[in-house]
């Protein structure tokens, strides 16, 4: 009896030491957090893992051996990478007051500390100086940073540029934008201070010619070219028009309801953008639309040296705003990744699907007393507020606030070094040839 129990005991040390250890399919895996998809209808605990910079997998229980590195990421949101689809960051160049110049800002310190993977720069640059945007700022980012090209070929560098229509030339500006197509994803017109529709018209004929929508930001409001006729007759299924919430262009009637012309518009496949910038975004403008049921198609912060520290902030202070006036965190994700994704034609970002690019936040939402402030400088109090703690762009790590993905100190070596692994990490990772120690 003794022996048989020795030899079956024998024989299970032996099948243990014989037994393949799991194979590592995964790069990385984001373990135990509330998943929130809307492309996929997904709102559930839900663990993701990635391989090779894309999604592989999205279940309720991926086995953490699989993977070389797991992160525990319970008690917070994963989502798909924010999508902020009007910024301005054609900065570096030392015009002032200039878009493309000192106005603008350099994306990656604004972006991946908020959740942010991708954003559109709104009309910074035209057909002009578009290849100089993009030689210095979009190839050299982390941020994936998209376009919409300005009607006018030199771009928003002021009164003196933007009010020159002899500048605002439909071939040359659809040319450059089908040159760098999916990198330009729509085209623009701003500020515009005469009464004349042809910046708009303009714009509409580039889209056409380049297949690509218009965003507008409608500059004087002029009882030549009203906001209602832009909206209802100029613009096209599919065109956006941003700065909703800013009351500077009638989009509130008299009776302090939403004007008439946005339901008509809406109906019509137009899209509405937040756009909330350094003075586009009022609560007595927002509260009333929001309690009418005028959501917006997508929310993003005009990002721009007026708005960065005013009451804009950052686009996460944005969205918690829409939480503050009763949206749930599933609507506002949806109008932060899907739905931008697909205004812009980009539908390959703002989803985890299997294969998708892993371009992912995971998100804190924080419980508390806080306030958020307009345009003005007027406060609507708020419970909720969100806080990013970790981005990925292409599956590897760029952001992480609170070390969630790193070793304590005291665990490693006493002459440790890097702790990443490039397979996931992009912050600290490794040399080639040495494993980090996380």
């Amino acid at each position: 009896m003794k022996l048989t129990a020795a030899c079956a005991g024998l024989c299970l040390v032996l099948a243990a030491f014989g037994r393949p250890a799991a194979q590592q399919n995964y790069d990385l895996l984001l373990k135990g957090g509330h998943v929130i998809d809307p492309k996929n209808r997904i709102s559930a605990v839900r663990d993701v893992a990635i391989a090779d910079g894309k999604v592989a997998a999205v279940a309720a229980r991926i086995d953490p051996a699989a993977a070389l590195k797991v992160v525990d990421v319970s008690g917070l949101y994963v989502t798909p990478g924010i999508i902020d689809i009007h910024v301005h960051v054609f900065a570096g160049m030392g015009e002032r007051s200039s878009y493309a110049g000192d106005n603008s800002v350099y994306p990656d310190g604004f972006t991946l500390r908020s959740g942010v993977t991708t954003v559109a720069d709104t009309g910074s640059s035209g057909w002009r100086n578009f290849e100089d945007f993009k030689q210095r700022i979009i190839d050299r980012s982390k941020t994936r940073v998209l376009s919409f090209l300005n009607i006018v070929g030199h771009g928003m560098r002021g009164g003196r540029f933007e009010n020159d229509l002899a500048d605002m030339e439909a071939k040359p500006t659809a040319d450059m934008a089908l040159k760098h197509k999916g990198v330009v994803v729509g085209i623009k017109t701003a500020h515009y201070s005469g009464p004349e529709w042809a910046p708009v018209e303009r714009a509409v004929e580039a889209g056409t010619l380049a297949n690509i929508p218009v965003m507008v930001d409608f500059g004087s409001n002029r009882p030549e070219r009203p906001m209602s006729e832009l909206v209802t007759k100029k613009l096209r299924p599919g065109d956006i028009y941003t700065h909703v919430y800013s009351g500077l262009r009638d989009e509130q009637d008299a009776s302090g309801g939403v004007n008439p012309a946005l339901w008509e518009a809406r109906k019509r496949g137009v899209i509405f953008d937040v756009g909330h910038g350094g003075g586009s975004f009022l609560w007595r403008i927002a509260v009333p639309a929001v309690k009418a049921g005028f959501l917006p198609d997508s929310i993003s912060t005009d990002l721009h040296i007026g708005s960065m520290n005013a009451g804009m902030k950052d686009i996460l202070n944005v969205m918690d705003k829409f939480l503050a006036m009763g949206l749930s965190l599933d609507d506002v994700m949806l109008r932060s990744t899907w739905n931008p994704a697909k205004e812009i034609r980009r539908e390959d970002l703002g989803h985890l699907s299997p294969g998708a690019v892993a371009d992912i936040a995971v998100l804190r939402l924080e419980k508390g007393s806080f306030g958020f402030v307009d345009m003005y400088g007027a406060r609507l109090k708020g419970t909720q507020k969100l806080a990013a703690e970790l981005t990925l762009r292409d599956g590897k790590v760029l952001y992480d606030l609170n070390g969630i993905t790193r070793p304590d100190w005291d665990k490693l070596p006493k002459d440790y070094k890097q702790t990443g692994d490039a397979k996931w990490d992009a912050i600290t990772p490794a040399p080639a040839g040495r494993r980090g120690g996380g």
